[in-house]
């Protein structure tokens, strides 16, 4: 599948990513216990970079699912096909993922249809098999097969949230921005923008993330700054990069925009 392709290509290069806290130990251990592991944390804060990264370091293949309401458990587990003049079966990601030993990152699994809630339950256990209707198979995971997901507790709260008995079947971690120091670094690793026009996108960025008064339904994230930090350092005007990239994402809200730039324009 392309999927596939796409994700071993990727990681032959070594994802840069700054460690924050503790997660490498985590990740490491829970791989070494075969328990699944669930990152938490808003979005643009590095979770699939992590896991991108965390691969590369095992050395084994990532198959990433960007998880909405239309991927069902059937687009993962798999399907029968025509081939010529028979009817064949077809492993899905995730069934491939069971038997070959790879790391299968579900991205926003609280998006995902409750089918496939229920289709990796017994991956999730002590089981650790899959479990195909369709063939009446089991399958036992392979002993380097790892399952990881994420989602955005805070804006799935109060619209699709992970039940209780779902979030207790895993190791579980947060991901929050980083300290201003770190996500300096970030940058300029990252970017190669210069050490004070990082400062100032990081100062610009805390600043709009205090403003809880907005009701903003996202805030900056470190993945708007990078963005910024690669427009500045491609040559577009400052101001115009923090507009595009930090400040025009954020909301429609004509008032709130303006407001915004105006105090961005103030800080760099």
């Amino acid at each position: 599948m392309e999927i596939l392709a796409q994700e071993e290509k990727a990681l032959k290069q070594v994802p840069y990513y700054l460690e924050t806290a503790k997660e490498s130990a985590v990740f490491k251990h829970a791989h070494q216990n075969n328990l699944p592991l669930l990152i938490k944390g808003p979005t643009g804060t590095g979770k699939s970079r992590f896991v991108e990264y965390m691969a590369h370091q095992f050395d084994q293949e990532l198959i990433t699912i960007s998880c909405h309401e239309e991927t069902s458990a059937t687009d993962l587990i798999g399907r029968f096909i025509l081939k010529g003049m028979e009817t064949v079966w077809q492993d899905g990601p995730l069934t491939k993922a069971v038997k070959n030993g790879s790391i299968l990152y579900l991205d926003e699994v609280a998006e995902a249809r409750p089918d496939i809630i229920v289709a990796i339950h017994s991956l999730t256990d002590h089981r650790r098999e899959l479990y195909i209707d369709k063939t009446g198979e089991s399958i036992k995971a392979h002993e380097d097969f790892m399952l990881v997901a994420s989602y955005n507790p805070g804006y799935q709260k109060g619209f699709k949230e992970l039940k209780p008995s779902t979030r207790q079947r895993f190791v579980a971690i947060s991901f929050n921005y980083p300290i201003a120091e770190k996500e300096i670094e970030i940058l300029t690793k990252e970017t190669n923008i210069d050490a004070k026009t990082a400062e100032q996108l990081v100062s610009i960025g805390n600043k709009i993330r205090n403003l809880t008064e907005l009701g903003l339904a996202e805030t900056v994230s470190t993945r708007l700054l990078v963005d910024a930090a690669l427009l500045i350092h491609s040559g577009l005007p400052k101001r115009l990069s923090v507009d595009v990239a930090m400040i025009e994402p954020l909301t429609d809200e004509n008032q709130t925009l303006q407001a915004l730039k105006d105090l961005a324009h103030l800080m760099i």
